[in-house]
């Protein structure tokens, strides 16, 4: 099928509720993909962290193949052979007592406001539907419509509502003002670490060690949305590792499967967990035995490859290699690991024309925010394959 042929089918049966570069793909391997006439791009988006472990890794391949000939769904009502090591083995490496396996982003981050607001009322506290969860302005958590409705995107939330109240919004970084909004009803602080949709946003050092101590002034939790900045992309398997603080609470997805199954999941201390009781919460596809299988090969992966070290080293080579481009057109770098945006000056117009730039050369990436392209490449790539689309950056930078 041609590339033309597959972009008219897509916008003739789909909703336009994306706006993608027009180029279709066919085939992914380790930082490579491929479209439908056999072209070569290199992927410098890792569709926004979600494949971590590069294209269609071979380990994680195999684990899937061996699991689809034994058992794919056996739904929550019974046990499966493969759920509790992959939970055994997630929250090991993450050190928290428990985790609640869920299938996308959004659904892990709904996951934990249930849980925050149960934990607020039963262990807190806090008087019945009065709970609130401070969050911040230009945050990214998921599209359903409690998410959208604390979101300050206005497009995000556009004939959506009404929407869910207990939200509490405050700028981003700003730990005056997130001291001002706890109070005796504040049940979390739900954050990302670094920001990516908002233009892989990185908050003052130091806010993350603040808000954890403000949490314990409040008595309140600090809950962590790590489904893009975690399992590796900063430079450490957590972001919040960079400062030294353990969250309460903590959300992880995308890279969570390597990019070959929907896998999420809530993780939280014993205490937080047990308010959920049998029949509260559920999900028919959480924790299923082929989830289960991708995911625990997906963190061997992770781990057995020492991406989390690559993606310190190189994240480091690369941005100091962007920083040192004499271009007319960037404003500045930023970001923490291969977790980066490239932030283009007003007055050189939008991000989006640079990637289309950067398509024809054979570098996808993608703008957010309308000023930044987002550089987030597989942590697999090698500092030679920097060095190639670093050619291809400053090609289009630079004129």
């Amino acid at each position: 099928m041609s590339q033309q042929i597959a972009m008219e089918l897509t916008d003739r049966y789909s909703a336009r509720n994306y706006n993608p570069l027009p180029v279709v793909l066919s085939k992914g391997y380790g930082v490579w993909v491929e479209d439908a006439d056999g072209k070569k791009y290199m992927d410098m988006l890792a569709c926004y962290s979600a494949v971590n472990q590069g294209h269609c890794h071979p380990a994680i391949k195999a684990a899937m193949l061996e699991q689809l000939d034994l058992l794919t769904l056996t739904s929550r009502a019974f046990h499966n052979d493969k759920m509790g090591f992959f939970v055994q083995k997630l929250c090991e490496l993450s050190g928290f007592d428990k985790a609640l396996p869920m299938n996308t982003g959004a659904e892990a981050v709904e996951t934990g406001i249930k849980a925050v607001r149960k934990w607020g009322y039963k262990v807190k506290g806090v008087p019945a539907d009065k709970a609130e969860i401070i969050v911040c302005a230009d945050n990214f958590h998921g599209r359903t419509t409690t998410i959208v409705g604390f979101s300050t995107e206005p497009s995000y939330r556009d004939g959506f509502g009404p929407f869910a109240p207990g939200f509490k919004v405050i700028p981003y970084g700003d730990i005056d003002a997130l001291a001002a909004a706890f109070n005796e009803n504040t049940v979390a602080f739900l954050v990302e670490p670094i920001q990516g949709e908002a233009g892989i946003i990185v908050p003052p050092t130091g806010f993350l060690k603040q808000a954890r101590a403000l949490c314990d002034k409040w008595n309140a939790l600090l809950f962590l949305d790590e489904i893009q900045s975690g399992l590796g992309r900063t430079g450490k398997m957590f972001c919040f590792e960079h400062e030294g603080i353990r969250p309460d609470c903590l959300t992880v997805g995308k890279a969570l499967s390597g990019g070959f199954y929907p896998v999420s999941a809530f993780l939280a201390s014993s205490e937080v967990m047990a308010v959920f009781e049998p029949g509260q919460h559920g999900s028919t596809f959480g924790g299923n035995p082929l989830g289960s299988a991708v995911a625990c090969a997906a963190l061997d992966v992770l781990v057995d490859e020492d991406l989390v070290a690559k993606a310190e080293t190189l994240g480091a080579y690369l941005m100091e290699q962007l920083r040192a481009i004499p271009s007319p057109h960037i404003d500045f770098v930023r970001g923490k690991g291969l977790f980066i945006g490239v932030v283009i000056k007003d007055s050189s117009g939008p991000a989006r024309p640079f990637c289309e730039r950067l398509m024809e050369l054979g570098v996808l990436a993608k703008e957010t925010h309308n000023q930044v392209i987002r550089l987030a490449p597989p942590l697999v790539i090698t500092k030679e394959e920097i060095d190639w689309a670093l050619e291809r950056i400053r090609q289009v930078l630079v004129d």
